[in-house]
């Protein structure tokens, strides 16, 4: 993960643009760096399964990413030793529970 944010990191003044001695990025450098630290900020299904199995005290018997534009949210679906069935919903780009 250090690794991939650092490599961000690099490439984000790699790509950057020296306009009057100043380094400016282009609004598309900026937006694409923005999404890219985004995803390496982001919570992976794996992550968000364990996550709930914890929270919840319950297995994971589904789990699916959903996407909306770029937001994805992972829906998963849960079972709990008394046989209870529920969904929780899982926000992916930081993990809170939706």
């Amino acid at each position: 993960m250090k690794m991939r944010v650092l490599y961000l990191a690099f490439a984000l003044v790699a790509t950057l643009v020296t306009a009057g001695g100043a380094i400016v990025p282009s609004a598309a450098q900026a937006d694409e760096t923005r999404r890219q630290l985004s995803l390496a900020n982001a919570v992976s299904i794996d992550q968000a399964v364990r996550m709930a199995e914890q929270r919840f005290k319950a297995r994971v018997v589904r789990a699916e990413a959903q996407h909306d534009g770029e937001h994805t949210v992972y829906v998963l679906r849960m079972l709990n030793e008394s046989g209870h069935v529920w969904t929780v919903r899982v926000d992916a780009s930081n993990g809170a529970v939706l």
